[in-house]
């Protein structure tokens, strides 16, 4: 009964945090001005993952997957380097249609698959992850477009690094919590609920403008 409880707040919570967000805030660190400077861009990559919680929450759940898999720093590889592959697409005008949809469901999906417990077969992992951080480098790379060489370099590399660490560190404290026992393995897939709100959330603010 306790467990159902937690369950049904913190998604909830996740939800109503998620419909709180301005969706054009989310998508610019620096107040939607364009970064001008080598500090700016790195400023702007290092934090842009961390202000939107639909990729924050995107690439937690990445490292937790990830942690599944002995080769987990592999495929979070897997997942930062297609990611930064989508922003330079976004970089040279490449459109992919619905884009922030796609998103959306791929957060619900990744929420799912915590929630589910077992992961899936390495290759599969790794196509899920690809594609996915193509997805959300894709949706990112909207505030960069069409910055000078300096802050745009210095963004991918800001970019990289946090992604990197985030999903690093949710592996490590993934790998940590499935060393200890059953409890802790309840609360990652509260944790997977809880990413799966988040995705909900998104997907709301998509179909109904405003919300």
């Amino acid at each position: 009964m306790r467990a159902r409880f937690v369950f049904a707040v913190v998604i909830i919570a996740t939800i109503l945090s998620g419909l709180a967000i301005d969706p054009a805030t989310a998508h610019h660190v620096m107040g939607s001005k364009l970064p001008a400077t080598f500090v700016q861009g790195a400023l702007s990559g290092l934090g842009h993952p961390i202000i939107g919680l639909d990729h924050f929450a995107a690439v937690v759940a990445v490292g937790c997957l990830a942690a599944m898999h002995r080769s987990g720093a592999v495929l979070a590889l897997g997942y930062v380097l297609p990611m930064v592959a989508g922003a330079a697409l976004h970089v040279r005008e490449a459109s992919v249609p619905g884009a922030e949809l796609l998103v959306a469901f791929s957060v619900i999906a990744l929420g799912l698959l915590m929630v589910r417990g077992r992961g899936l077969p390495m290759a599969a992992t790794l196509g899920l992850f690809a594609l996915t951080g193509l997805l959300h480098g894709y949706a990112l790379g909207e505030s960069i477009v069409g910055a000078e060489s300096a802050p745009l370099y210095a963004y991918f590399a800001g970019l990289t690094l946090i992604q990197l660490l985030i999903a690093l560190g949710a592996m490590l404290a993934a790998r940590m919590a499935a060393a200890v026992g059953s409890p802790e393995l309840t609360t990652l897939r509260l944790i997977g609920a809880g990413i799966t709100g988040i995705g909900l959330a998104a997907l709301v603010q998509q179909l109904v403008p405003g919300a």
